[in-house]
């Protein structure tokens, strides 16, 4: 029998902008107090709260009226309608920890063959059209029954993932409820939806009242993203599921088919926004929701939630302080890195209590070659249903076709709303380069000036990764590379001409997995000292249920309903770590949320199917600022032989040595810890210069004894040093301690030639100066097969 073997990455080395006020000079705030004693009534902890309000206000009506939200459950603090000033003058206040406007954070669309494929990574296969994940929970019985909280757009409770079929009462630490509302009643809930409840005052109070013809007010899902998101966590096993056209047919699962679900439904509408592209989560709204999960006895927290631009400090992230609750808890939360790649530093959800999951390939794709007038075939990918008939179409670029007196632009080539010409496009296949604006808006506007088809080129940034769409009219999308090529053959003939060949399902392709061009990277922007994203999991082409009011575009002029459907996002991969997370808490039900995100990143791999490092969409080795540790081994976590474990107090300190209290009742000391002290399963020295040193702690969660030896792997310009080289654990969850050296080489910094030698795993498109650097440090058990070993 193998013994676990554990993996310690040592790695050296978005925008919330103001709002304008919805009456007066007001705005909402948010008004962060901490955490509550358990000596209080939830009637004194609203009228604390209004005394804080009362401070500031001329009366108590005024008080009163101006609040939104009182949290009193886990966390300590309110909502409510200030101006700047009363928002000072609060945030003086001994009690106070923070007061800051309530961000409404801009979300995008941040499975029958993910879990196949992450259970064939893990060398297990699928059999008799059963998925290899469902093969291999058998080996690990649930020991609890384990509750999976979303915060999203709603659920489509009709949706046969949310089926009750076979399933056991409503586990009994279960207090939440059922909120009725719009086309959404109490007897929507069953024994696997047992929860949902809406939040809107913020929302509304910034927008004002919610359009009900293009939204429900209740946990119903118009949009699609929350019953998509809510389905890859947990949805049961449906035979038969595909995406429109028969795309993707197979056996739809969850990661945890077995657990609960509760759905807290925070995102609405965008007003007057593209409905394909544009959704919006206020920050006081999600925080009262996190503060009822807690209350009504989640386990797991999914947020496929992010920021961009630049990221707010712990104390102003509603996501932040409500994870910091959550973990005090034992609740673990996972969270998605966000959609800004592959742009440097544009990592979203950047706490480290918060498992933070880039996104990145699975091993199937939708194959829709176009084959050009000259007789080369290239490759494509599309789900789109509709079919060109078998013969060739004039093929013309966008640019060449706009309408006249459209600037010849890097935009005039990308089908942008009302730039194309009908009397240049009818009846022709259109050339249009990705960028600016929905891909699937870009079809609509072909088809709007009566063109045949389209076809969608990557640009380079997005390389060799495509995200298919459901387009209105036939269609398929190409690389970079092949984009280029179809550009130089249009630029070589007057009359260029092209065929679409209509897709098919391609499975075990290869690289897989590869980094998504679009998941968003490090390094860290506010601390980093801790490397974000923590982990990557799939997030291209994913397959889950939908909502029967959301058109598989999400195009309001698109009339074409779908049970599921195929999207991409590291909304899309947040949810397969909270369903590994899932899993494991229910195997290890008094594994800290710390541990839990120790077992996951210590067992992730950093090579693809073949054996080979993972790459990034341009085909370059990616690293850590891609894919954290790795990519997720569920079946692997469920054994990780050594966790590194952090409690709510660590990451206080972690806090404190950046200059900030998040807890009243915690004073920080006057010798502060570094960041880098964080007992966190990764290691981050910004900067070195010198010698330093750090400290881990790790625990035996494997057999009773078990014996671990180091393997180190520095990169050049650094000399590494692990004392004591060897661990010997005589009893389950016996700690042991070791001593990290690291001295940086005189002079520190290797050239531009050395680092065109070898390649160390630091992504290509970050700028290093000589002081950061890349290490990895494995360290193996006897017998192991692992990371490293």
């Amino acid at each position: 029998m193998k013994k676990p073997c554990f993996l310690l990455l040592l790695f050296l080395f978005s925008q919330v902008g103001a709002l304008p006020s919805f009456y007066d000079h007001r705005q909402v705030y948010i008004v962060y107090l901490g955490g509550h004693s358990g000596t209080k009534t939830q009637q004194e902890i609203i009228n604390h709260h209004h005394s804080f309000l009362l401070s500031v206000k001329t009366n108590e009506e005024e008080a009163r009226d101006s609040m939104l939200y009182s949290y009193k459950n886990s966390i300590n603090g309110f909502a409510a309608f200030l101006s700047k000033e009363e928002a000072t003058a609060l945030s003086q206040r001994e009690e106070v920890v923070s007061a800051f406007p309530s961000q409404a954070k801009q979300w995008a669309l941040q499975t029958t063959r993910s879990w196949d494929f992450i259970g064939l990574e893990e060398g297990f296969f699928a059999m008799d059209n059963v998925t290899a994940s469902m093969e291999v929970k058998h080996k690990h019985k649930p020991k609890k029954d384990i509750i999976v909280g979303l915060l999203d757009s709603g659920i489509w409770p009709e949706s046969k993932s949310f089926s009750d079929a076979g399933m056991g009462p409503v586990p009994k630490s279960w207090r939440g409820i059922c909120q009725e509302g719009d086309s959404f009643s109490s007897s929507d809930c069953n024994r696997k939806l047992i929860g949902a409840r809406y939040y809107l005052k913020a929302y509304e109070a910034y927008y004002g009242p919610l359009n009900t013809s293009s939204e429900y007010r209740s946990p119903r899902d118009h949009d699609g993203h929350g019953s998509h998101t809510s389905s890859t966590v947990a949805g049961r096993h449906v035979p038969g599921a595909s995406a429109l056209g028969g795309y993707g047919l197979g056996l739809a699962s969850g990661g945890a088919p077995w657990a609960r679900i509760a759905m807290y439904k925070v995102c609405w509408p965008l007003p007057g926004g593209n409905p394909a592209l544009e959704n919006t989560c206020f920050e006081a709204d999600m925080l009262a929701a996190m503060d009822d999960a807690l209350s009504d006895g989640v386990d797991v927290l999914s947020i496929s939630i992010g920021t961009t631009g630049t990221q707010p400090q712990y104390s102003q992230d509603g996501i932040a302080l409500g994870a910091l609750h959550a973990i005090k808890k034992g609740v673990v939360v996972s969270s998605s890195a966000g959609n800004s790649g592959p742009t440097p530093a544009t990592s979203s959800n950047l706490a480290p209590w918060i498992i933070t999951v880039g996104a990145s390939s699975i091993d199937r794709v939708f194959y829709s070659p176009v084959v050009l007038g000259n007789g080369i075939k290239i490759k494509g990918q599309s789900v789109t249903p509709s079919k060109l008939k078998k013969r060739f179409y004039p093929l013309v670029f966008a640019a060449d076709v706009v309408v006249p007196g459209t600037p010849k632009n890097i935009t005039a080539g990308q089908c942008l709303p009302n730039s194309l010409s009908p009397e240049k496009v009818k009846g022709k296949i259109v050339f249009c380069f990705r960028g600016n604006g929905p891909r699937v808006g870009k079809g609509m506007e072909v088809k709007r000036a009566g063109g045949a088809a389209v076809i969608l080129g990557n640009l380079p940034s997005n390389g060799n990764e495509v995200s298919v769409d459901a387009n209105v009219l036939p269609g398929t999308t190409l690389v970079s590379d092949d984009a280029i090529r179809v550009m130089k053959y249009i630029n070589s003939t007057k009359n260029a001409k092209a065929m679409i060949i209509p897709a098919v399902t391609l499975l075990h392709t290869k690289p897989a997995p590869f980094m998504a061009a679009f998941s968003s990277t490090g390094p860290n922007a506010l601390e980093p000292n801790i490397i974000k994203p923590d982990i990557t999991a799939p997030g291209l082409n994913i397959l889950a249920a939908w909502s029967r009011t959301s058109p598989p575009t999400k195009l309001p002029s698109d009339d074409r309903r779908v049970n599921y459907n195929i999207i991409s996002g590291t909304s899309m991969s947040c949810p397969h770590v909270a369903a590994a997370a899932t899993n494991l808490k229910a195997a290890h039900p008094k594994w800290s949320s710390a541990a839990i995100r120790s077992a996951l990143m210590t067992t992730a791999t950093t090579t693809n199917r073949d054996g080979d490092p993972i790459t990034d969409a341009s085909g370059k080795v990616a690293g850590p600022f891609n894919y954290g540790s790795g990519h997720l081994r569920p079946e692997h976590a469920m054994d990780p032989g050594l966790v590194y474990d952090a409690s709510y107090t660590d990451y206080l300190l972690f806090v404190c040595a950046n200059g900030t209290s998040l807890d009243p009742t915690f004073p920080c000391p006057k010798d502060r810890p570094s960041p880098r002290d964080l007992n966190h399963p990764s290691i981050a020295v910004s900067k070195l210069s010198g010698t330093v040193t750090v400290k881990r702690t790790v625990t035996n969660v494997g057999g009773h004894k078990g014996v671990y030896s180091v393997t180190i792997s520095p990169p050049r310009g650094v000399a590494v040093d692990v004392s004591p080289s060897v661990l010997s654990f005589r009893h389950k969850m016996e700690k042991k301690s070791f001593l990290i050296t690291l001295k940086a080489d005189e002079g520190g910094s290797v050239s531009e030639e050395e680092e065109d030698e070898e390649d160390h795993g630091v992504p290509p498109h970050v700028d290093r100066n000589g002081e950061d650097r890349v290490l990895g440090v494995f360290g193996s058990g006897e017998d192991t097969q692992g990371p490293g070993s």
